[in-house]
C-alpha cells in the first residue's frame, strides 16, 4: 500500500458551477469577466468550459430541482495521484453507487476523481498524464469517459490544463 505524504503539492485547476441557462451564463461571465469558451469533453450532460485567466471556470446546465446543485465542485491538480487516492479512500471521501465514486480518464488523457469533504462539498483531484499512474495501485479500474459517452472531434481536443507542466512557475 501506498503511503501517502501530506500535505502534498496543489494548485487550484478549476472551479464548476451550475447554471439554470448555459447560454445565459456562459453570455455573462464573457461579458463581466472577460471569459473565452473552450472545449470540452461530451459528459452526457450539458457542461461550458471557459478559460478564466491561467485557469477554467466549468457551467453544469442544472434543473430546477435543488438536489442537481449540490454537484457544485472547485478541483485542484496534485503531483502525486495515487496518495491523494489512498488518503481519501481511507477517509471514506468517495460518494459511493454514484458516477462520481469512480476514477476517469478524459479524451486528454487527464486522470480526475471526485470526493466530499467532512462539510459534503465536492471536490476534483486532477491530474494530466494517465500514463504516469500505475493503475494496479488502485482498487477500483480507471474507467475511460470515451468508452461511456460519444467524443466528437472537438471533445476530443479538450483539456484540463491550460499550460505547460503541472506546477511549472507561472509567468
Amino acid at each position: 500500500m501506498i503511503k501517502a505524504s501530506v500535505p502534498q503539492q496543489a494548485k487550484l485547476n478549476h472551479v464548476s458551477i451550475p447554471a439554470r441557462d448555459l447560454a445565459e451564463s456562459e453570455a455573462f461571465y464573457r461579458e463581466v469577466l472577460g471569459c473565452e469558451r473552450i472545449q470540452a469533453p461530451n459528459f452526457g450532460f450539458p457542461v461550458c468550459w471557459m478559460r478564466l485567466g491561467d485557469l477554467q471556470l466549468h457551467l453544469q446546465q442544472v434543473g430546477p430541482s435543488p438536489e442537481l446543485r449540490t454537484y457544485q465542485h472547485f478541483a485542484v491538480q496534485v503531483a502525486d495521484f495515487a496518495s491523494a487516492y489512498h488518503v481519501l479512500r481511507a477517509r471514506g471521501a468517495f460518494e459511493e453507487n454514484t458516477r462520481y465514486a469512480d476514477l476517469w480518464i478524459l479524451p486528454g488523457g487527464e486522470v480526475q476523481m471526485f470526493v466530499r469533504d467532512p462539510s459534503d462539498n465536492l471536490f476534483e483531484i486532477d491530474h494530466p498524464d494517465v500514463n504516469a499512474i500505475d493503475p494496479s495501485v488502485f482498487t477500483q479500474p480507471l474507467r475511460r469517459l470515451a468508452d461511456e459517452e460519444v467524443q466528437s472531434e472537438g471533445h476530443l481536443r479538450a483539456t484540463l490544463f491550460l499550460r505547460g507542466d503541472l506546477f511549472a512557475a507561472r509567468d
